[in-house]
Formats: structure tokens, C-alpha cells, sequence
């Protein structure tokens, strides 16, 4: 993803909802997974937007996301499991973009594509 510009009150939502008072990227990681856990509203549709080699999807393909990956497999990397061809696995969130979702939803994908973008 290209980098983006400085967002004030998403920056300000991140520090105190996200990854409030988390010391290391371990801690990051766990409030990232807990802050999507709890405001993405599953399942939802998305389409994939990037190739990433660890993932099967082409861009534009589209999918069903139906839950959150287990904690042990978002230590470095938010991952949400999928179904696609009659299978069910975990690809990064950052692959996805969601497709009309509801607004609380919208902005916890929001927040995370933001995150990753800014590095």
C-alpha cells in the first residue's frame, strides 16, 4: 500500500482504543486483535486488493470473511479466515477491502489499512 497522510482522529482512535497502553509490538499486536474482535461485525463480504504472496487470492477476487484468525496467528499480522472455493482459511486483513459494511465495521478495516500503510 502507498503511504498515506496523517489522520488526526483516526491517529488519536488508534492510540486510545487500539493499542492503548501496549509496551512492545507483542502488546500491540493483542490490542489490535481485541480492538478488531470487537468492532468487526462478521461475516462480511470483501475483495481482495493486493497479491500477497502467502495468500491464494487475485485481486478483485471476492470472499466471504467469517471470523477473526486465532490470537497465536496475529502476533505479527492481523489475518481473518475466509471462505473461498469451498474452503475456509486465514489471509491478512491488509489484503482485503470490505464491501458495504456497517459503519463500525468499515472503520476498524479502516483503521488497520491505515496503520499498515503509515509503516
Amino acid at each position: 500500500m502507498d503511504r498515506v497522510r496523517e489522520n488526526k482522529a483516526r491517529e488519536h482512535r488508534i492510540e486510545m482504543e487500539a493499542i492503548v497502553n501496549a509496551c512492545g509490538p507483542e502488546e500491540q499486536a493483542m490490542g489490535w486483535y481485541y480492538y478488531l474482535e470487537d468492532k468487526i461485525q462478521f461475516p462480511f463480504q470483501g475483495h481482495c486488493i493486493q497479491v500477497r504472496n502467502i495468500s491464494p487470492l487475485r485481486k478483485k477476487e471476492r470472499v466471504t470473511v467469517v471470523q477473526m484468525a486465532p490470537e497465536e496467528e496475529c502476533m505479527h499480522e492481523m489475518f481473518v479466515e475466509v471462505q473461498w472455493q469451498d474452503r475456509t482459511f486465514g489471509v491478512p486483513l491488509a489484503q482485503l477491502q470490505p464491501i458495504d459494511l456497517d459503519e463500525e465495521t468499515q472503520e476498524a478495516v479502516g483503521d488497520w489499512h491505515y496503520w499498515v500503510a503509515r509503516g
